[in-house]
């Protein structure tokens, strides 16, 4: 087989089938011979492994395809991070389904560009359906769901494909911006100083004032203090128009503002409402989990991510909104890609379908996923993930040398050793992360610093739990000079001078 061989075509698939056989393999031998969540021996040891191994990146004569997918892939295999592993649980970096990872080949084999009609013809259709299915998810039981066959197509739900939370946040605001210019007035963004860091970038891209940012204790938008802060925004300046961005799933805590008192406030000073619930918006799934979303609906732009708690592949992001005709703002002409006549013809615009030209279809993987497992596989699995979560919890809490920060209101677990200071937290988590034991995530809640665990992987056992609370102990007390026990055991702690009995 000839190294060039074209992946796409009728011959693509026998040139792809060796060269899979390879990329699996590597991918296998790379995980046995990392051993864990991640390599050992933190950046510099791990940088100069890849380097040692990769040798030139571009040599003037080829190794050939297999040699190279077998060095290049088996190097970053065996130094990756890897979210499959129980105790790799510091981020919003879920591991990814097997049925969303193959449908992904088959777009990397296509390779549509989702910005002309004549690029991707069938992709266009697949994203529009996607699309449409979610945004009537997150607006379920909004006014606007009748179909075009009712005769008011821009009237109904409807979703824009995104790189992830950052891009729908800067989306929304960019929404909301427009419609205040439409209306002669200037959006002024108002957010809890628990929203993400996104939500201020976008500010500034947009050349926006920097947000106005409300008190958000223990995590969570005050909507008492949000309506002070409206009602104050209205006195000083008559010109702005207030665009209040809460949060479903905070990064830190994975913290749910209260959407319905945040949205009452909201229509009481007509505002505009983006919620980010790049987090939390898959709780939408399961029947017993969505209440804790209630008020999600009452928005005007939602962020919803499918790459965190939605197991698929960078990138999988939406945002959606209630009325297809708010996206009417981001429609833009190039004749080579959407000309007028074209149009006129029928051929579907696809430009104003994101501020991207060239565009993966990222969604055919949701879709696969979402007719794989159907609602109620995608609930199970996220009632499976926040059920894990809660029983991290509950062994933090009954434990005497861990302080729990709250309890998880999706699937992030924060905590930190009982009479410890921020500096052992710190020294904690990087001697974790050398040592390639566990990738344990931090957040600087309230003043103080705490360990974070991001419950992603719904195949998590209550055995990984203990083991990853037993190796933080050992870590405390080996950095304190104590003696370090399994924590779930009940054995006796003995002295440790930094505030962790291990």
């Amino acid at each position: 087989m000839p190294d060039g061989a074209l992946a796409g075509g009728a011959a693509g698939p026998a040139a792809l089938r060796p060269l899979l056989g390879a990329v699996l393999g590597a991918l296998s031998r790379g995980a046995v011979e990392r051993g864990g969540p991640l390599p050992e021996g933190g950046p510099e040891v791990v940088a100069a492994r890849l380097r040692a191994a990769v040798g030139a990146v571009l040599p003037e004569q080829g190794a050939g395809a297999r040699e190279a997918l077998e060095v290049l892939v088996g190097a970053v295999a065996r130094g990756a991070a890897d979210p499959a592993e129980p105790l790799c649980a510091a981020h919003l970096h879920c591991p990814p389904l097997a049925v969303a990872a193959a449908a992904d080949l088959a777009v990397s084999a296509l390779n549509p560009s989702l910005d002309s009609w004549d690029q991707a013809p069938a992709a266009s259709e697949v994203e529009a359906l996607v699309c449409r299915e979610l945004a009537r998810l997150v607006f379920a039981g909004a006014a606007a769901v009748a179909g075009p066959e009712a005769g008011c197509p821009e009237a109904v739900p409807d979703a824009l494909v995104t790189t992830g939370g950052t891009e729908a946040n800067q989306l929304g605001l960019l929404l909301a911006r427009e419609r205040q210019a439409v209306a002669g007035g200037r959006a002024r963004v108002v957010c809890g100083a628990n929203a993400h860091h996104s939500v201020h970038r976008s500010a500034w891209l947009l050349g926006l004032e920097p947000p106005l940012v409300v008190p958000a204790p223990r995590g969570v938008l005050d909507p008492v203090a949000l309506e002070a802060a409206l009602g104050g925004l209205a006195r000083a300046d008559a010109g702005a128009r207030a665009l209040v961005v809460a949060t479903a799933g905070t990064t830190d805590t994975g913290a749910v503002d209260p959407l319905p008192r945040v949205a009452e406030v909201v229509r009481r000073h007509g505002a505009w409402l983006h919620v980010d619930a790049a987090y939390g918006g898959p709780l939408l799934f399961s029947a017993a989990l969505r209440e804790r979303l209630a008020g999600l609906a009452e928005a005007d732009s939602v962020t919803f991510d499918l790459h965190k708690l939605g197991w698929q592949p960078v990138a999988a992001g939406f945002l959606a909104v209630p009325e297809r005709a708010a996206l009417r703002v981001l429609d833009h002409r190039a004749d080579y890609l959407n000309a007028d006549d074209d149009t006129e013809a029928g051929l579907p615009d696809l430009l104003g379908r994101s501020l991207r030209t060239t565009r993966r279809p990222d969604v055919l993987k949701v879709a696969v996923t979402l007719r794989a497992l159907g609602r109620s596989g995608m609930a199970r699995l996220v009632e499976r993930t926040c059920a894990a979560a809660r029983e991290l919890a509950d062994r933090v809490a009954g434990d005497e040398r861990f302080e729990l920060y709250a309890r998880p209101s999706v699937s992030t677990v924060v905590f930190r050793p009982a009479g410890g200071d921020d500096a052992l937290v710190a020294r904690v988590r990087r001697q974790l992360l050398e040592r390639g034991q566990v990738v344990l995530g931090r957040a600087a809640v309230e003043g103080r610093l705490w360990w974070k665990v991001t419950v992603l992987n719904p195949a998590v056992r209550g055995s990984d739990l203990a083991a990853l609370l037993k190796l933080v102990v050992e870590a405390a007390g080996a950095d304190s000079g104590g003696r370090s026990e399994d924590p779930a055991d009940g054995s006796p702690a003995g002295e440790s001078g930094a505030g962790v009995e291990a």
